[in-house]
């Protein structure tokens, strides 16, 4: 693909000045997410070449905003820089001399994802001391019968996927709302878990800061160091928080967290001045409803988006990745917001709380609407399940699968080809010769972006699946499983070591080590801003 435009850089010493002087900037790394692990910057952000049309929009939402590209010389930030121009995004530059630049410049490169979150959740365990709890220390009052419950922070279905036995899915943000009525007894001993050990941290911090009269501590290393205790999880469970919270205990959790929030100097706000805040568009704007999915979808103020506060805080540059953003957090009940808005301004983020909000402003029902500067795709040449059904049973007619490779390796239409959009030009060196080519991924959106591409570098005829494979598999026609086809190579997804139950004992060990050396790492880069009450 030809570059149309020239592009300004921008220097090491210049960003780390934004950074430090909490100017706006995005940071982004147009990689795919498995490279992006394996070295960034700090704050850099991952937005993958091959689906800025889809995010970019919604996670950088001014089209006015400074962003600086990069990539690790394989040639993506000048085709990203232009794509983003294309979208409207009228401040692009390119990270003078790409990653290498930073690294020879002396910049810090951190390893993983949601790195902000994580490394300062280390900050916090080394300032605060927070009380921890090794798995056999655990096991041991659990087996002896202790008055004690296990809070998991984790999103449920990772809590599904694997747990503490006998343990409770309370996922972050839902625990100062809870942690009360579940353990209504002072003398009820509260452990928090997660798999690693971010989110047991700053969960058990939580209901320290807040106040919570129970003895606390989180399970140290979280599943990762039970697995390598030698002790067994639970897999399936499904024993979660349910219920209303009582009144006089809502309130009690209401006015810690308001504590919390008044000690980190969260800002307060009203609907009508966040709306008018996002409507001026002279600042990103984040507005962001921490509450449960399902509470959301129930209904929700208009223009906010749904960011459950514990992933929230886990993931700052998933769903906040400007630097020096507003983001302003509502809620129903006083608590949810005021606690994941204490740690977003611990970690140097303009964070807000929307105060006032009546049952009534929470009038919108079902997922969020699009992003407001969303792009629409381009006309396609569709072709209805049935009919490809059909075409597929002569020869000629080429499938390729643009999902993502975890969802095509669990099921995709037989014959059909994985590739990555930014590698294309790669994948189509290995593909069988075509006829015609029909594209597919979950829904068929990206779909509809790639089809042009592809007709333009095959001079072949192109169609896009109605609906993407979420249609045939609704059509009930048949899928097939695995890896047998892979165009590209497996990069859009980075393995975490503490995800999933088949995980190398050795990768579990060298994460933890890993986070116990994030501390040092925020030592040498220096553009954090980070502070803990």
């Amino acid at each position: 693909m030809n570059v149309v435009k020239e592009f300004r850089t921008r220097s090491f010493e210049d960003v780390c000045r934004a950074l430090t002087d909490r100017e706006e900037i995005a940071l982004v790394d147009v990689r795919e997410e498995e490279p992006h692990a394996r070295g960034h910057p700090l704050f850099a952000a991952n937005l993958p070449l091959s689906r800025l049309e889809l995010d970019a929009p919604l996670r950088l939402p001014r089209p006015a905003v400074p962003i600086v590209v990069f990539d690790g010389g394989e040639g993506l930030a000048a085709r990203a820089a232009d794509r983003l121009a294309e979208l409207g995004y009228t401040d692009v530059a390119l990270l003078e001399g790409g990653l290498q630049g930073w690294r020879e410049a002396g910049g810090e490169l951190f390893r993983d994802v949601n790195v902000p979150s994580k490394a300062f959740g280390e900050l916090v365990d080394s300032v605060r001391h927070t009380p921890s709890l090794s798995a056999q220390q655990v096991q041991a009052l659990l087996d002896s019968e202790a008055d004690v419950v296990v809070l998991d922070a984790r999103r449920f279905d990772e809590f599904q996927a694997m747990n503490i036995p006998g343990s409770i899915s309370v996922p972050g943000a839902e625990l100062v709302l809870r942690a009360r009525q579940i353990a209504p007894d002072p003398a009820t001993r509260i452990i928090v878990n997660c798999a690693g050990r971010t989110r047991s941290i700053i969960g058990a911090q939580s209901l320290i800061n807040a106040a919570v009269p129970n003895q606390v501590a989180a399970l140290r290393n979280g599943t990762i160091g039970w697995t390598l205790a030698g002790q067994p999880l639970a897999h399936g469970s499904s024993r979660r928080f349910e219920g209303a919270i009582d009144d006089a205990l809502r309130l009690a959790a209401a006015d810690g967290a308001r504590a919390v929030a008044d000690r980190a100097r969260v800002g307060r706000t009203s609907r009508d001045e966040a709306r008018r805040w996002a409507d001026e568009e002279v600042r990103t704007v984040y507005r962001f409803d921490v509450r449960t999915p399902e509470e959301y979808e129930a209904g929700h103020v208009p223009g906010f988006r749904s960011a459950p506060g514990g992933q929230l805080v886990q993931e700052t540059d998933m769903f906040a990745p400007v630097r020096g953003a507003r983001v302003i957090l509502a809620d129903n009940d006083g608590v949810r917001a005021n606690m994941s808005a204490s740690w977003l301004a611990q970690m140097n983020v303009e964070a807000y709380v929307v105060d006032g909000l009546t049952a009534a402003d929470f009038a919108e029902k079902g997922a969020a609407p699009p992003a407001r500067h969303a792009v629409a795709p381009p006309d396609a040449d569709e072709i209805a399940p049935a009919d490809l059904a059909a075409l597929l049973q002569a020869p000629g007619t080429v499938v390729l699968d643009f999902t993502r490779s975890a969802s095509y390796l669990k099921r995709h239409i037989p014959g059909a080809w994985f590739v990555i959009r930014s590698q294309l030009d790669d994948a189509l060196r290995t593909l069988p010769d075509a006829k015609r080519y029909v594209v597919t991924c979950g829904s068929s959106l990206l779909a509809r972006f790639v089809a042009p591409e592809l007709a333009a570098l095959t001079e072949r005829p192109v169609q896009v699946l109605s609906g993407g494979t979420a249609a045939w598999i609704e059509a009930g026609l048949p899928v097939d499983a695995g890896g047998a086809r892979m165009a590209s190579p497996r990069i859009d997804r980075y393995q975490r070591p503490y995800e999933g139950t088949d995980n190398a004992r050795e990768a579990m060990g060298a994460y933890l080590e890993w986070e116990h050396g994030l501390v040092a790492q925020l030592a040498h880069d220096g553009t954090h801003g980070f502070r803990v009450i």
